[in-house]
């Protein structure tokens, strides 16, 4: 139900935009935690996100309950006690490529950019800026980058006895696969 509303939402966008728009809905999102004791890894290949090529400006969701760990009692304890994903069911950022200037859309190639925006985890919303690559690419355009989060700075509380075997900081990585929306 919740995939549908989100398909329903993406279908909207799409349908109201131009040909300078870009869409994924199976984007990826992915967090690593590095500690002595354990490291923690999450995928999320279910992101749905849509880039305007001709403004910079980009938006993706993630459904949380979407994450996947390679132990299923961490996913849980993820889901129930981290994230409370009955609760807060998604993730949102919405941003702009500040330097689109330096990107050439007619030609293929990779281009350095930086991110700015809002990242709504847990409920709460946070600046952020993110430095990535984003290529273009016949059919489409691809986007990366990767920075790092504090879960406490989304009030998602980690218990004492454990806090030890999860990282201070979350390496988020992204990466979009975007194609045109429309006949171009």
């Amino acid at each position: 139900m919740k995939r549908l509303a989100l398909i329903s939402i993406l279908l909207t966008l799409a349908l109201s935009i131009n040909a300078q728009k870009y869409m994924t809905k199976n984007g990826y999102i992915g967090f690593y935690s590095h500690t002595p004791m354990e490291d923690i890894k999450a995928d999320n290949n279910q992101v749905a996100g849509v880039i305007d090529a001709s403004t910079g400006d980009l938006v993706f969701q993630a459904l949380i309950k979407s994450f996947h760990f390679d132990r299923a009692l961490m996913e849980e304890h993820f889901n129930e006690n981290y994230m409370e994903s009955d609760t807060y069911p998604k993730s949102s950022f919405k941003g702009k490529i500040t330097n689109l200037s330096s990107v050439n859309l007619s030609k293929n190639g990779s281009y350095d950019v930086t991110v700015e925006g809002e990242l709504t985890l847990h409920n709460v919303t946070n600046k952020i800026s993110a430095k990535g690559t984003l290529e273009v690419a016949s059919g489409g355009l691809n986007a990366n980058a990767k920075f790092n989060i504090v879960p406490e700075d989304y009030k998602i509380n980690i218990p004492g006895l454990v806090r030890e075997k999860i990282g201070k900081n979350m390496e988020v990585t992204v990466t979009m696969k975007y194609t045109p929306v429309g006949n171009k």
